[in-house]
């Protein structure tokens, strides 16, 4: 049996819960938002300037910049999920309850402080078939997940899969999560006085 085969069973049943048609696992959620930025440029998005907010977790402006964007911040109240305008991308990592989907790209985090916490992961929500098995095969190295010597890769790809353990993990504590969850709130810093950010802009 494919250890993997977990990992879309719980694929399966978070899309079910949130709303979405299809829900790609990745490593964490930065991966998520990273990959759904390398997607936007592959469908043709070529606008240099991304806005978040001014105050969330470095590694979303991170991402951006290593996608090959500029960041733009904004100071703004976010509570659960924001987005990354002007793209349809959402970084929900503070936001887990039922039917939380609202369309475009949401960007979901398992890191052990969020409200389904599996230790580490993360998940992108879409409703696009073919924007999945785009995600899907990026996440693996390009790979369409057929056993090595078979594979003929013929796009790149980053290293940003779940492991099948998280998504066991995952699947036994969605069982037990309740509907409805408040959203995490967490008091974030000024990203805009962050040395790094200073030398980015």
């Amino acid at each position: 049996m494919n250890a993997f085969r977990v990992v879309a069973e719980f694929e399966k049943a978070v899309a079910e819960y949130a709303g979405s048609g299809h829900a790609v696992a990745v490593d964490c959620c930065t991966s998520a938002i990273f990959l759904s930025l390398k997607l936007q440029q592959e469908l043709g998005f070529r606008a240099g300037e991304i806005t978040c907010p001014a105050r969330t977790y470095a590694s979303v402006p991170m991402a951006i910049i290593h996608a090959g964007f500029r960041v733009r911040f904004e100071d703004f109240d976010w509570k659960g999920v924001y987005q990354l305008k002007p793209l349809p991308i959402f970084d929900g990592a503070k936001r887990f309850k039922r039917g939380m989907y609202q369309g475009g790209l949401h960007c979901l985090s398992f890191h052990t402080k969020k409200i389904l916490n599996i230790g580490r992961g993360g998940m992108i929500l879409t409703d696009s078939a073919e924007q999945a098995a785009w995600l899907r095969k990026s996440r693996y190295d390009g790979r369409a997940e057929k056993p090595y010597p078979e594979e003929r890769i013929e796009t790149l790809g980053w290293h940003c899969y779940m492991m099948p353990e998280q998504a066991a993990r995952g699947l036994m504590l969605l069982n037990a999560l309740p509907d409805d969850n408040e959203d995490l709130e967490e008091d974030y810093p000024d990203l805009r006085k962050m040395p790094v950010f200073a030398r980015a802009a």
